[in-house]
């Protein structure tokens, strides 16, 4: 989450009383994440996250997300919930971009996961999975494999001015997953996003899911690889064995990989830490004037792309089989 779009009081207000959700008493800009610009409001009825959509969400996707989220609670998934305006519609415009309240989910995100929050996190990945099985609608991953190549070409020899070398050793990673993705995998709905800033925690038990403005149907294993980027690095950039084995193992406890899943697991890793370095390489590289939004660094992925490529054997994350 961020904040891009500054948007004057009278609208916000207008835009709220369209909803029937209560008198607007106040808003707070959330300033992390990277991709929509989201608002904390309080209404004298509750609290809800007001989004609007920047340009990287396409609005075609919306019914996607939307009716995501909405299926993924009915199967008792704890996530947010949209909720429709007056009129009948769930996505309305605001400050001239297309825009959409949510309910708020109580819990705090955690900045430095333990081991108990990776299990939880892998079990509940693995809930979400087996959630949106019978979701009816597709939407193809936009940041895969033949997605990554342009996001390299936007950044262009400016990578180097982040890290000597950066545009190449870039170029070499794209060629190997060109040459070698791993196809036929098991797959569905996944977040593809599910950091631990878009996981609530009451004390260390998971309390919800927020943020599917990624989601697409892609590979479980994809999602799997994803987390354990996100959540079994330390500070330092060495990867964390027992909060992989125990997210790994968390996640078995409800889905139990298959082995062609396993024995992609490096490949995946290798490519999900490959997407976001580039994703935030480019977002880097162009932050808006003016934007309240926190950059994040690229070279953090960097260093985890160097562990990865040293991995042969899904058996170095913690996967015990």
């Amino acid at each position: 989450m961020a904040v891009y779009t500054e948007v004057p009081d009278d609208e916000m207000a207008a835009f709220v009383a369209s909803y029937g959700i209560g008198e607007l008493l106040s808003v707070k800009g959330i300033a992390e994440g990277v991709s929509n610009s989201n608002f904390l409001l309080h209404t004298s009825k509750a609290f809800y996250i007001l989004t609007l959509y920047e340009e990287r969400v396409d609005i075609a996707d919306l019914p996607f997300f939307i009716g995501l989220m909405e299926h993924l609670a009915a199967r008792g998934l704890i996530c947010p919930q949209p909720v429709k305006a007056l009129n009948g519609s769930a996505v309305g415009r605001l400050a001239g971009r297309p825009a959409a309240i949510v309910t708020f989910l109580d819990g705090l995100s955690v900045r430095r996961p333990n081991v108990t929050h990776c299990a939880e996190l892998g079990r509940g990945l693995a809930l979400l999975h087996q959630a949106g099985a019978d979701f009816p609608m597709e939407r193809a991953n936009s940041l895969s494999v033949p997605d990554w190549r342009p996001l390299a070409e936007r950044a262009g020899a400016a990578a180097d001015t982040v890290s000597p070398g950066l545009a190449n050793r870039i170029m070499a990673e794209i060629e190997t997953h060109e040459r070698s993705w791993p196809q036929d995998l098991p797959r569905g709905v996944i977040h593809a996003d599910l950091f631990p800033n878009n996981v609530f925690f009451i004390k260390d038990r998971l309390s919800g899911l927020i943020d599917f403005y990624f989601a697409c149907t892609d590979a479980f294993a994809y999602d799997l690889a994803i987390c354990l980027n996100s959540w079994c690095f330390e500070a330092d950039a060495s990867f964390n064995l027992t909060k992989g084995q125990a997210m790994l193992a968390g996640y078995e406890s409800v889905r139990r990989l298959e082995e062609a899943e396993v024995a992609a697991l490096p490949a995946l890793c290798r490519g999900s830490a490959l997407r976001f370095l580039l994703t935030r390489l480019v977002d880097w590289l162009n932050v808006p004037p003016g934007a309240f939004v926190k950059p994040l660094d690229p070279l953090e992925y960097d260093r985890k792309l160097a562990f990865h490529q040293r991995v042969s054997d899904s058996r170095e994350y913690g996967l015990r089989r």
